[in-house]
């Protein structure tokens, strides 16, 4: 578990990343929890036959992890994620390993707000971009 950072541990430029594989039963686990059954991301056929050729990760899926870099590593235990806001470049498929990567853009002391970009990547190329703002109490 992460330690608390408090506002003044935090500056511009500070980076924290984390890779995650893209496998069936992750995909299959979101489907559950978010109640998206959408057969783009879980029947094989249904996918062969759309512009992907294949299966794709529920973009909401691959955003989220975003959430366990702010929580477990920066700023770290007891912040509070704020906003996101998320451009979905390029689908992500399975056995696909995305490198997901927070980075410190402004800090607002007073509000006790920090702002990141937030970037996710399979095989160097940007899939899913984004900014997002943290509440650090």
């Amino acid at each position: 578990m992460s330690q608390y950072k408090s506002i003044s541990d935090i500056s511009v430029g500070m980076k924290a990343s984390a890779f995650h594989l893209i496998t069936d039963e992750k995909i299959r686990a979101f489907a559950t929890i978010s109640e998206d059954w959408n057969p783009i991301h879980l029947d094989e056929k249904y996918a062969k036959n759309s512009k992907f050729g294949r299966r794709i990760a529920h973009g909401a899926m691959v955003a989220s992890f975003f959430s366990a870099l702010f929580a477990m590593e920066l700023p770290g235990a007891g912040s509070i994620y704020v906003s996101q806001n998320t451009q979905f470049k390029k689908p992500v498929f399975l056995d696909d390993t995305v490198l997901v990567e927070i980075e410190v853009m402004d800090i607002d002391i007073e509000r006790k707000r920090v702002y990141f970009n937030t970037t996710c990547f399979v095989k160097g190329a940007v899939v899913l971009s984004g900014k997002a703002e943290i509440y650090i109490p």
